[in-house]
């Protein structure tokens, strides 16, 4: 729930990234109807030591550490009450509602008997055995969460008042609900991997940390990509949007505690369990290794300097640097550092690609069309004003 002044975009529905994107939107529907149609061998290059290929280890957990973003902000307003950031957490809680969403999709298409996916919904039928049982449950209902967390939006926009007004009561309790749900999957998504065992490479393998990483690398995606999208929202705006620059200086501040903290935590239990000599084996997970430490310790030079902290140019690159770094971290221990065993290799296919890519595109057709037609950004004054004379106009229909 916010009370921050938003108003709708408007401008042209097609507009050009639309039109650009939308060839991709296609073929990710046709791909993925020749999936369930023709089975998942039709379209992907899953064997028997990789179950999981780039689905899970892209769409569904950077996916979903990319969608943490208004998870991250209810921390910061809710519970540290942080008004500040209260502009922010719209943009963000739709851009997670769809990551979410495309992440739950991406689930259904990676099962492969989906016509039995219903029984995961009903009770005597539940595998509590599962390791992926309470991430499944977690996400299922965070976004049917995230979708009442949004509705104050919808029925804004269309002037519902009564509609409004009853489901603000109980956003407290929704809100609460919403800040809890990731804290206990996203933390299930690095205990999954535990499970594999030696299977993870030891420079990924962590039986202490992995539940913790995650956490700390979704809070560090979550506030990095509202950083990343308010800084394309604010280039595409040209100077006509509310100026959020002092926010992304201040969430800056925050994203370097955690940055700090992660990157102790990874050498530390490295040092702890006498695994540096990994660090300089030079191999490809050396290398990869490393690749993630500068990604994640460049934005601790930029934003610690005035001079590039305070431009708009290098908030941008440290959020996006910060993004691949976590990224590169959970790509790594669920999938490029797995190594199963037994000869089995694994390289996506191009359909898979394709599929993971089309997903992308949705979620950037989506939010363009939403932020155009609901009130979700934050407007100047005068824009504000000139869209609640508009909904003053319109008429009310009661719930």
């Amino acid at each position: 729930m916010t009370t921050h002044k938003a108003s709708p975009l408007g401008g042209r529905l097609v507009s050009w990234p639309v039109m650009l994107l939308a060839p991709l939107v296609v073929i990710c529907a046709v791909l993925i109807l020749r999936r369930l149609l023709f089975g998942i061998g039709s379209v992907a290059a899953l064997n028997g030591g990789y179950p999981w290929g780039l689905w899970i280890a892209f769409d569904l957990l950077v996916g979903t550490g990319f969608a943490c973003g208004g998870w991250a902000l209810a921390w910061a307003v809710y519970v540290f009450n942080r008004g500040e950031y209260h502009p922010l957490v719209r943009p963000a809680l739709l851009a997670s509602l769809f990551g979410y969403s495309l992440g739950g999709l991406s689930i259904t298409i990676d099962v492969g008997r989906y016509w039995n996916l219903p029984y995961f919904y009903i009770p005597g039928f539940f595998n509590t055995s599962s390791v992926l049982f309470e991430t499944a449950v977690c996400m299922t209902i965070y976004i049917g969460v995230m979708a009442l967390e949004f509705a104050p939006v919808v029925l804004e926009r269309f002037g519902w008042k009564v509609a409004l007004k009853r489901l603000n009561k109980v956003m407290f309790f929704i809100i609460a609900l919403g800040a809890l749900l990731p804290t206990m999957h996203q933390s299930s998504m690095g205990s999954l991997m535990i499970s594999a065992g030696f299977k993870v490479h030891p420079l990924w393998q962590s039986y202490e940390l992995l539940p913790l990483l995650s956490v700390l690398t979704a809070f560090i995606m979550g506030f990095s990509i509202v950083m990343f999208e308010g800084a394309l929202v604010q280039a595409g705006l040209r100077g006509r949007g509310a100026n959020e620059k002092p926010l992304f200086i201040r969430l800056s501040r925050i994203t370097q505690v955690l940055l700090v903290l992660f990157l102790a935590l990874r050498f530390g239990e490295i040092i702890l369990h006498h695994k540096t000599h990994y660090l300089f084996a030079g191999d490809r997970f050396s290398v990869m290794f490393w690749c993630e430490a500068a990604l994640m310790a460049l934005p601790l030079v930029l934003f610690r300097l005035h001079a590039t902290r305070e431009d708009s140019r290098f908030l941008f690159l440290g959020g996006l640097s910060m993004l691949f770094g976590a990224a590169l971290w959970r790509l790594s221990y669920s999938m490029l550092a797995f190594d199963p065993g037994n000869g089995y290799h694994y390289f996506p296919a191009a359909q898979e690609v394709l599929i993971s890519i089309g997903f992308v595109a949705i979620e950037v057709c989506a939010y363009i069309l939403l932020i155009r037609l609901l009130p979700v950004l934050p407007a100047p004054e005068g824009v504000h004003k000139n869209y609640q004379a508009e909904v003053k106009h319109e008429p009310t229909h009661h719930h």
